[in-house]
């Protein structure tokens, strides 16, 4: 077998996809750096070329997954337009499906323990992933008479953490953790029963 980062001119891309399929695999404490050497078609030495340790490599993984989450919230807000209701409910949506999609950065973001502030560019990258929520709140919050509108950054750290609740307990598998109901209708539902709530959308008939 050539040697997969060499033969393409591009080791430590190899190396960061290596370890995303032993992260979805295996988690991302399963696997050695030997393994992402060994999975890449090079020595574990040339690992150290690029990465300190299985955690800088793990760090790499979520920055690359941030800037693919940040593209994705902005595309499903872009997709709402011009109704700040249904550019909202996108984003919320776009959660889901971005941990469905891409699993292995899904895992080294928000399992792995690597915190956002590891570097400023993960910090970055991060904040423009949430910004993107919080503006579509912002926006949201406008239909919301003021004397009961809450901060905006308040509902939309609530529908995120939804979002994340649907995904970590019944989207991603957790043992001994079952549903009667799909993922999405869990999601969609909690989110009109949390808008019906704030007076943004009509209540059943």
């Amino acid at each position: 077998m050539p040697k997969r980062g060499y033969h393409h001119g591009n080791l430590r891309q190899a190396l960061i996809d290596a370890a995303l399929e032993l992260i979805t695999e295996k988690g991302p404490t399963g696997f050695t750096l030997s393994e992402a050497a060994k999975k890449a078609g090079v020595t574990p030495a040339a690992v150290y070329r690029h990465f300190e340790g299985r955690e800088d490599l793990i760090a790499e993984a979520a920055l690359q997954g941030y800037e693919i989450f940040a593209d994705v919230m902005q595309f499903a807000y872009d997709s709402g337009q011009p109704s700040a209701l249904a550019a909202f409910e996108a984003t919320g949506r776009a959660y889901l499906a971005f941990a469905r999609k891409y699993p292995g950065h899904y895992i080294a973001m928000f399992e792995s323990g690597i915190s956002v502030n590891r570097t400023p560019e993960l910090a970055a990258v991060s904040t423009r992933a949430r910004g993107v929520l919080e503006k579509a709140a912002v926006d949201l919050s406008q239909h919301i008479p003021p004397d009961k509108r809450p901060p905006a950054s308040m509902f939309s750290a609530h529908i995120w953490a939804m979002s994340h609740g649907v995904v970590e307990l019944f989207a991603r598998n957790s043992p001994g953790t079952t549903s009667p109901f799909p993922p999405e209708d869990l999601l969609e539902t909690g989110i009109g029963v949390y808008l019906r709530g704030l007076g943004l959308v009509p209540p059943d008939q």
